[in-house]
């Protein structure tokens, strides 16, 4: 369905005028690409939620417009949408698969950070990935839209080579100018070192500086505490 039709068909479901229903049905669109499968099992959840209510007093339909922006999506979509990553361009593909190693979810500063750390373009491909509905960019962060999308993006690295990856973008965030004058950015550099763990050291000198980097981090953890 283009967004027109979307938009008619949730004017026709909720007794609304084409005009007042526009707004939801975009976000209705944009989740589901105008796939009609997933329609009724998308309002369906946003209605469970609350987020798409009848109101008594306005004897009309009410939803919460930022919340269902923000939402996942249920899990037979999600399933749906995993199968799209492989057709994206090679550039998304690897700027989603090393998102995917960050977690749900990850800041614009972490991504920026990153970007200028390994020398990739991040953000446009990033934002390729949220126009296609695999990502939410909301509160200067970004999210996939549900774990099975991570865990697509995730599995697109072969098992054997994910410590490695891990590994690398730890260290490579460890380069950045304000590292040590930021905690989040310790932990979260010393957090993917430690998941690549001792395998993808190549040296001695490596793993005393990667003893060193826990210790700092676990200085700041105590001084938080």
């Amino acid at each position: 369905m283009d967004k027109d039709t979307t938009n008619s068909m949730v004017s026709d479901v909720l007794c609304l005028s084409p005009r007042l229903t526009r707004p939801l049905s975009d976000i209705l669109f944009h989740k589901t690409k105008g796939n009609p499968l997933f329609f009724c099992q998308i309002m369906s959840s946003w209605s469970k939620d609350g987020l798409l209510k009848l109101s008594l007093h306005r004897h009309r339909w009410e939803w919460e417009e930022e919340r269902i922006q923000s939402t996942e999506l249920p899990e037979n979509v999600a399933m749906f949408f995993t199968g799209t990553i492989r057709n994206l361009p090679n550039e998304v593909q690897s700027a989603l698969c090393i998102l995917s190693c960050f977690g749900a979810t990850s800041t614009v500063k972490l991504i920026k950070s990153l970007e200028q750390a390994i020398n990739t373009p991040l953000f446009q491909p990033l934002d390729k990935a949220v126009f296609e509905g695999l990502l939410i960019k909301h509160d200067e962060k970004y999210s996939f839209v549900h774990d099975h999308v991570q865990s697509a993006a995730y599995n697109l690295m072969k098992p054997e080579e994910r410590c490695l990856y891990h590994f690398q973008y730890g260290l490579a965030l460890c380069s950045g100018s304000m590292f040590s004058q930021d905690d989040d950015a310790i932990f979260t550099a010393v957090g993917q070192i430690n998941r690549g763990g001792p395998s993808a050291v190549s040296n001695p000198a490596q793993g005393a500086t990667i003893a060193n980097l826990n210790l700092l981090a676990g200085k700041r953890a105590v001084g938080m505490s």
